[in-house]
């Protein structure tokens, strides 16, 4: 039975296979996407800044900006020629020993290398009036240094930088970026398109009814579909699939046509009417089977290749809801990115934190358990994280009223109060 580690590594060596042989970047479909729709989309394309940023000499404060060469010592007088407001600058000359009214975000005339802040100054007296059109003096209460409170041109970003590298997974610091440069929409990879099937004879569609005590909703749909939903996927859901061999055949062979990957919830274990590892063993290969951990022992990767031109990529979750949103969390969404053409610096990453565990925890040596709990912070960096009385994985309103896995490793035992433990957040909680 393979660990958590292998089967991460194992994974990640396939996709880095798939991508560069099956699917490489610069073949891979691309689209146009509005820039206020692309948020976590994968950049296909290197921005260039087609302008300097700022794109002249810009204030960085409210006050004066001075002509080249004045006197710039406490007591000095500068006589006050115009003013440069934001979208409005003065343009003409500052001769030595004037200046400019001058606002933050004003553009800084070329004559004027100083810009003295507002609280730095008195009036010294009035030539004629206040009104704005006319000159008047100011005096200098403090010195000032030559470039002070000038934002320079192009000292953010120069023309024709690069600022985006193709692969950025964009965020809303990067629209901001973008929108900063005048650009409305920008190139990316085209989602993947991820196939959802349920199995089993118990459930039935939400919405539908209950006809009998032996039947339940099927909740590991609309739970892989909320996990999934910040991905830059497009998702088909191909419903519910009874326990029979044909029609869970017919059910795989169009999602395998249809589909870059499919996941599947239950029937990947060795009941008699778990028909979903025959049918990919029939339509493709199992890579591996079972995987070390609790809960989630029986987790599926393989892939689909009879007679279709690359290969689809497949996961076959257990039905148990505990056990879908482990393997969800721990290996579906991690390999889903590392398709999506999103360089390795910009995958998401699960946080982890050290906590000291509050109750005595029950662990068998031999599998990485992953127990639910509630974490707090007791200071800045310290935690401390409590146990559920109860880990059994069809508990799904332990899992809601939780905020964290406490992870164990495979080769560690019952977990005594005080001790310091692994603890992932539930990603939901910081996204």
């Amino acid at each position: 039975m393979i660990t958590t580690e292998q089967l991460r590594s194992a994974i990640q060596q396939r996709i880095a296979i798939y991508n560069q042989d099956d699917l490489p970047l610069k073949k891979r479909a691309t689209q146009n996407c509005a820039l206020l729709d692309s948020r976590n989309h994968i950049l296909a394309e290197y921005i260039i800044s087609p302008f300097a940023v700022p794109r002249q000499n810009i204030s960085a404060m409210d006050g004066y900006a001075m002509a080249h060469g004045s006197t710039l010592s406490k007591g000095s007088l500068i006589e006050i020629v115009g003013e440069s407001q934001a979208g409005s600058p003065y343009t003409d000359a500052v001769k030595k020993g004037q200046g400019i009214r001058i606002f933050t975000g004003a553009v800084v005339p070329d004559s004027c290398d100083t810009v003295i802040m507002q609280e730095n100054t008195n009036f010294a007296y009035i030539k004629d009036s206040l009104d704005k059109t006319q000159s008047y003096e100011i005096i200098l209460s403090k010195a000032a240094d030559v470039d002070a409170n000038i934002r320079k041109q192009g000292e953010e970003i120069q023309h024709n930088e690069l600022v985006l590298q193709q692969g950025k997974r964009l965020n809303p610091a990067d629209i901001s970026l973008l929108a900063n440069l005048g650009i409305d929409k920008v190139k990316v990879f085209k989602p993947l398109t991820v196939g959802l099937v349920a199995t089993g004879d118990e459930l039935v569609a939400l919405g539908g009814k209950l006809k009998s005590l032996a039947q339940i909703y099927n909740s590991n749909t609309s739970t892989m579909k909320s996990l999934l939903e910040s991905l830059p996927i497009v998702i088909n859901d191909y419903g519910i699939i009874p326990d029979d061999l044909n029609k869970t055949t017919k059910a795989v062979t169009k999602a395998m046509k249809e589909c870059d990957v499919l996941i599947s919830t239950a029937g990947v274990s060795v009941g008699d009417y778990d028909f979903l590892t025959t049918v990919i063993e029939d339509l493709g290969q199992i890579n591996h089977y079972k995987v070390a951990m609790k809960p989630g022992k029986p987790f599926v990767f393989g892939e689909l290749n009879k007679g279709i031109d690359k290969p689809v990529l497949f996961f076959g979750l257990p039905g148990n809801p505990l056990s879908t949103v482990v393997g969800a969390l721990q290996f579906v969404i991690p390999a889903l990115w590392q398709m999506s053409g999103v360089s390795a610096s910009e995958q998401p990453m699960q946080l982890t934190v050290k906590a000291k565990v509050m109750n005595d925890i029950k662990k068998s040596v031999g599998r990485t358990d992953f127990q639910r709990g509630i974490l707090s912070q007791i200071e800045c960096g310290s935690y401390q994280v409590e146990c559920s009385s109860k880990q059994d994985s069809h508990r799904i309103k332990q899992l809601s009223h939780a905020n964290c896995f406490i992870v164990l490793d495979q080769d560690s035992g019952n977990v005594t109060s005080g001790d310091i433990v692994n603890v992932q957040p539930f990603p939901w909680l910081h996204t």
